[in-house]
This record gives structure tokens, sequence and C-alpha cells, in this order.
């Protein structure tokens, strides 16, 4: 029984090892560049989440009123300019679309996107927000070089523009995108907007990260003056020891 537990942990962590192994072998991802000290960038990416994203995806695990606090947003700020689905100040961050219909629409229920930050990193979901293509073969008219075949269409076309896939020699890989039809940002703006809801779903992820940040530097402090006082009590206990 040992034997075989043993086995069944060396397994696992060659697996974990593989998939680190694959992952960082990936291809290169540019930097989201995400800063939850950023509250202006943090307020500016939740507009975004629900303007163009809400309709579709939840954030389950994080709530109105928690989001409102984090944020530096009043009740009246959040129910007014962010509160789309009817939602109450204190419920979750819930869709209203229906499974059924979401089924029918995509093939799938969109996913929550609570953890989607934590699950794939920063970078992957900033590259794979600037990585849409026109791909008339596609059901939905859109492709992704990042995840190729994706179920979602581009819901941000109209800010970012049309991209259209130079293919390389083979015909089969995408060799880089390129902006056919300009949107109503700049290429510049629209980073940055993709690089604010990167920050806004990463502060998601994980909203107690936003009090760790405000308490550090003081637990960093009261380490520092502590280790001080500790020294100046071993000088003092030591002093007459030779």
């Amino acid at each position: 029984m040992t034997k075989r537990l043993i086995s069944i942990v060396l397994l696992g962590v060659g697996l974990l090892a593989g998939s680190f192994t694959a992952w960082a072998e990936g291809p290169d991802l540019p930097s989201a560049g995400n800063n939850l000290r950023d509250q202006a960038s943090l307020q500016r990416g939740a507009h975004l989440f629900f303007n163009y994203c809400v309709g579709c995806h939840s954030l389950k695990y994080l709530r109105y009123s928690r989001m409102a606090n984090d944020l530096g947003l009043t009740e009246q700020e959040v129910m007014k300019d962010l509160d789309f689905t009817g939602a109450r100040f204190d419920d979750p961050i819930i869709t209203r679309m229906p499974p059924d219909v979401a089924t029918k629409a995509f093939g799938k229920v969109p996913p929550d996107l609570s953890l989607e930050v934590s699950a794939k990193g920063a970078d992957w979901v900033y590259a794979y927000l600037n990585s849409f293509y026109l791909d008339p073969k596609s059901p939905i008219g859109w492709n992704n070089t990042i995840l190729p075949n994706a179920a979602m269409p581009f819901p941000l076309w109209k800010l970012q523009g049309e991209q259209t896939a130079v293919m390389g020699k083979d015909g089969k890989t995408v060799e880089k995108l390129e902006l056919s039809h300009p949107g109503d940002m700049t290429p510049a703006q629209y980073r940055q907007a993709t690089r604010d809801l990167v920050n806004f779903l990463a502060y998601a992820s994980e909203p107690a990260a936003l009090q760790r940040h405000k308490y550090g530097a003081w637990v960093i402090l009261f380490l520092v003056l502590f280790t001080f006082l500790a020294y100046l009590m071993k000088k003092e206990y030591w002093k007459d020891v030779h």
C-alpha cells in the first residue's frame, strides 16, 4: 500500500512538472503590467467588465458591495453605472443569461471569470484579449491565436477594430495580425483598456490582495523595528559576557 501511494505521488509530481515545462516552453506572452495599487485602472477595468462581459460571464465569488468598498466607489455609483443585471448591492456578480440560452448560442455555458487570472495568469488573459482576428471559416466569424477555435465571439471589436491574420508559408500558421479596420480606440488606447480590464479581473481573482498590499508596508516596518529592538536587547544581555 505504501509503495503504491509513493508511486501515485511521484506520478502526480511528474505530471505537474511536465505541465509546468510545457507552460514554460510556450509562446512568449506580452506583459499585462497590471498594478492592483492603481485604483483608477481598477475602476476603468470594472466599467469595461460590466459594459462588455457581464452579459455572459459572472464573478460569483465577488459581491457588488465588496467591490465598491475595495475600489473606492459609492453604492449609488455602483448601482447606477455598473449594475446591469437588476442585482441588489449585497448580491454576488452573476450574469442574467440563462444556461440553456448560453449553450444554444455558444455551444457551452461561458465560464465564470472569478478565478480566470489566477488560473491562467494576467499575461495570458491580456494576450488573449489582443489576439482576436476575423476568420470566415469560424462559425462565429472570429478566431484567436492564443486560444484557437475559441467559442467566444469578440466582444471588444468596436473598441479595437478588426484584425486580419497574415498566414505563414504553410497557409495554416498565423504569422502576425494586422489591423484592417480601426475601432473607436487607437491601438495604444486599446492596449491600455485591456490592461485595465485584466487588472480588474486580477483583483476579482483575489480581492484580499488589496488588503495585503495595504498592510504589507506596516508589517514590514514592524518587523524592522522589532529586529532593531531585539538587536539592542541582545547587546544589553551579552555586554558583560566575555
